[in-house]
């Protein structure tokens, strides 16, 4: 939210803009596990290449302007509108991903929001809310979150493969309260065409 105006100017926060901001993370994650587990034709598409190149120099560019970030997240947000887009047009090829990710890894290195360590640091949060007697001020949201951090990446990707297989064998009910043991521990588990894949809250 900081980052979302120019560090000149003054911030006018609110909790929708808190919650807009959120959103933002979220819409860069997601867009970097679609292009890391999404299933795309072999080939390369020049278009998305040089809009990775453009999205680039915009964000040299803006930051070399006063370190104008608003403008830096206009040029990324912009980026993965685009290479959504082509993506749901089918129009982006296996060789195009890697330089969209060195776009978006570039934008990282600034703003440092793609590494989702949000659980690990809401279960510090608790454990502060806890040891001060105030837990009956946690949100739902928030034991929702360390629950996600209590299962490793490891343990989810066999929970993964478990509800994948009972799906597979029919098995809708077993499938269905895997996929509900996830949710309750705080684990999104999204059906694409490439097969299913998670994420945390």
């Amino acid at each position: 939210m900081l980052s979302s105006v120019p560090y000149r100017n003054q911030l006018n926060f609110t909790f929708d803009g808190l919650k807009q901001a959120a959103s933002s993370v979220e819409r860069l994650r997601n867009f970097r596990l679609r292009l890391e587990t999404s299933s795309f034709p072999p080939g390369a598409n020049d278009s998305m290449s040089q809009l990775a190149r453009q999205t680039e120099e915009r964000l040299k560019s803006a930051l070399e302007d006063d370190l104008n970030t608003a403008q830096a997240q206009a040029a990324i947000f912009e980026m993965i509108r685009a290479a959504n887009a082509a993506m749901d047009a089918g129009q982006v090829r296996q060789d195009e991903t890697k330089p969209l990710l060195a776009a978006l890894e570039k934008f990282d290195q600034i703003f440092g929001v793609l590494r989702d360590d949000d659980a690990a640091r809401m279960k510090v949060i608790l454990g502060w809310a806890q040891a001060d007697g105030r837990s009956k001020d946690i949100s739902k949201e928030l034991l929702e979150a360390v629950g996600s951090a209590m299962l490793s990446d490891e343990q989810i990707n066999k929970k993964l493969e478990q509800m994948e297989a009972a799906r597979k064998a029919r098995k809708f009910s077993e499938s269905d309260a895997i996929r509900a043991e996830l949710n309750a521990a705080g684990i999104i588990v999204e059906q694409g065409k490439g097969g299913a894949r998670w994420k945390r809250k």
